[in-house]
């Protein structure tokens, strides 16, 4: 009996494999919050020092910064992280949350993401089942979520990150996985467009921007995996989530109203709900509308 089989007829087996799997996903996405973006720095100086014609800084001799390369290791006194110390959750908690080396606090983030992940993907493993439908949530899951820790610390949402989940979306609709293909392709078009719209009226009228480039895309995304009907939905849900956490925020840590706010983590959430719940969503406001 193959592992596909043991999995198939053990639906407990699998969900306990998909959590496991998703905190040390979970580990590695932490890593990818982190280095993605200063890797794109890296990336766009060398580019600047290119065009311009310029000398390399003597800082940038030291090896490149990869997703890999080098170890991860503690900021505070450069150790690195042993193989036991990198367990998800378990080794933030046997360490009591420092460095084994300097006794420096750990950021809870660290587990806390772990352990997101980990509940995230029990979610999707417990929703679809033992079907291409979790091969695919899966991965789209992992990507919303580091996709959410980059835009809030640095309201970017990398490309590199968007435009592979958007083709992938539009590549399942040809299988009819989540949507057809028709409705994949208007959605992927309206998601972008919808968007990319508001965000000229808004500059218009204010002057300002109230948004980048990169929510556009990951609303064309959202249109290519769930196809058009699912758009208005989901921004809604955005709104509501977007609203909720953002007047938390002011509240509870005093956060200027002039501060700009990332709305990526906001439709990450909403199209992640709409991943899980959408159809129920739908049904609930049919019957409460009665149009069901």
């Amino acid at each position: 009996m193959n592992l596909l089989s043991v999995f198939q007829q053990s639906p407990l087996l699998f969900a306990f494999s998909g959590t496991l799997l998703g905190l040390f996903v979970g580990s590695f996405l932490n890593v990818v919050a982190y280095r993605l973006p200063r890797m794109m720095e890296a990336g766009w100086r060398q580019q600047c020092h290119e065009f311009l014609d310029l000398e390399a800084d003597s800082g940038e001799s030291a090896p490149p910064l990869s997703l890999s390369r080098p170890g991860s290791s503690c900021p505070h006194c450069g150790h690195k992280i042993r193989a036991w110390e990198n367990i998800p959750v378990i080794s933030w908690l046997l360490l009591r949350g420092r460095c084994s080396a300097c006794k420096q606090p750990i950021s809870a983030r660290y587990p806390l993401v772990e352990l997101a992940t980990g509940l995230l993907s029990l979610a999707v493993v417990l929703h679809f089942g033992f079907s291409w439908q979790t091969v695919a949530a899966l991965p789209l899951t992992w990507a919303l979520i580091s996709l959410t820790l980059i835009d809030f610390d640095e309201q970017l949402l990398p490309d590199s990150i968007v435009l592979p989940m958007l083709w992938l979306g539009l590549l399942l609709s040809l299988f009819n996985l989540f949507t057809d293909s028709h409705s994949a392709i208007i959605g992927a078009a309206a998601g972008y467009l919808s968007l990319w719209t508001v965000f000229q009226l808004f500059k218009l009228i204010t002057g300002k921007e109230g948004m980048g480039y990169g929510d556009f895309k990951l609303f064309a995304l959202f249109g290519a995996w769930f196809g058009w009907q699912s758009l208005v939905q989901i921004i809604l849900l955005s709104s509501v989530v977007g609203a909720v956490v953002g007047i938390l925020l002011i509240l509870i840590r005093g956060r200027n109203r002039n501060i700009p706010i990332p709305f990526g983590p906001y439709l990450a959430a909403a199209g992640w709900i709409s991943l899980i719940w959408g159809d129920r969503i739908n049904a609930a406001y049919l019957q409460w509308a009665g149009l069901a």
